[in-house]
């Protein structure tokens, strides 16, 4: 019982994560809008006025501090990359002490629920992979978004060439009149060549933060006829129908194989939904299999075989197209 009470206060506290996260962007945010609006309107460091000191500023401080000390420790930029593919204004070693704070905030109730040392740690483990696990569900749901919007996107460059625009101009209006995230990242393409940086590195850089197998094409398609001229309009026309045509197929996939995935989350879902259930019913009544020997060697291979029906399942539903 107390195993699984400890499994439900951490899934509780998942939205407090979520809730962290986003107040954190936005204060991010927020401060960037005040250095700019201090820089313009001549105001000094020293004439700010000192903010008071809150509980979020208190928490606010405590992540950059431990931020700090992360940066010092490693000098990664895979945590950076994926920040920027989640869209989070946030620096990697932020996003670090967070999941250490969020990690230790977890394993310390599930602690006090449970009274066991142990599951201080198991709490702390499931926290952090929680937070992983809502890092890339973001990652995954805005390069959906992406890849869906840029048919749309080469149809208007495209459109925009044939006008007698420029392909940066083309840019700008898409940056203009396209919604997030493409939108926001044609802009990031605009700043880096207004900033000096070739459009060559500037769409690189694009890819590497979408990391989309159709935005390559594209990437591909503009920097050979750069070097070897044609009609880009003409191209992107192409690639534009062709990656319409992948999507329609993505969604007929998803469509024909949405009964074998719902069963596989399903047979996922079931032993520990009717563990649950016992336990509420009858507490007594799965107290062998957590105390005895022989118990918990048969969770252990249960566990084990769930885990490669679940993947046998995802292969099977799994189609490359």
């Amino acid at each position: 019982m107390k195993p699984l009470l400890a499994v439900l206060v951490a899934a509780l506290c998942f939205g407090l994560l979520v809730g962290l996260l986003s107040i954190r962007s936005r204060a991010k945010k927020e401060h960037a809008m005040t250095e700019r609006l201090n820089y313009f309107a001549g105001v000094r460091q020293e004439e700010r006025p000192q903010r008071k000191l809150t509980p979020k500023a208190l928490l606010y401080s405590c992540i950059e501090a431990l931020a700090k000390g992360l940066g010092r420790l490693q000098q990664g930029r895979r945590i950076e990359l994926l920040m920027q593919q989640a869209d989070w204004p946030i620096r990697g070693t932020e996003f670090e002490a967070i999941l250490l704070l969020w990690g230790g905030l977890v394993g310390l109730i599930t602690f006090l629920v449970t009274l066991k040392g142990a599951m201080f740690f198991a709490g702390a483990l499931a926290g952090i992979l929680m937070g992983l696990a809502l890092l890339g569900l973001r990652i995954r749901r805005r390069r959906k978004k992406f890849t869906n919007q840029l048919g749309d996107m080469l149809t208007m460059v495209a459109n925009a060439l044939r006008a007698g625009f420029s392909f940066m101009q083309a840019f700008e209006l898409i940056s203009r009149e396209m919604d997030a995230p493409m939108g926001r990242e044609v802009q990031l393409v605009v700043n880096e060549v207004n900033l000096g940086n070739t459009l060559e590195s500037a769409l690189d850089n694009m890819q590497r933060r979408v990391a989309s197998p159709d935005f390559e094409l594209v990437v591909t398609a503009v920097l050979i006829q750069r070097q070897v001229g044609g009609d880009l309009a003409q191209i992107l026309d192409t690639i534009g129908e062709t990656i319409q045509e992948r999507i329609r197929m993505r969604r007929e996939v998803m469509t024909l194989t949405a009964q074998g995935r719902l069963s596989g989350i399903i047979l996922a879902v079931l032993p520990f939904a009717m563990a649950g259930i016992l336990t509420f019913i009858k507490p007594d009544y799965l107290k062998p299999l957590l105390e005895d020997d022989l118990g918990r060697i048969i969770i252990a291979i249960s566990v084990i075989s769930e885990l490669i029906g679940i993947f046998f399942i995802k292969k099977i539903t799994d189609v490359h197209y």
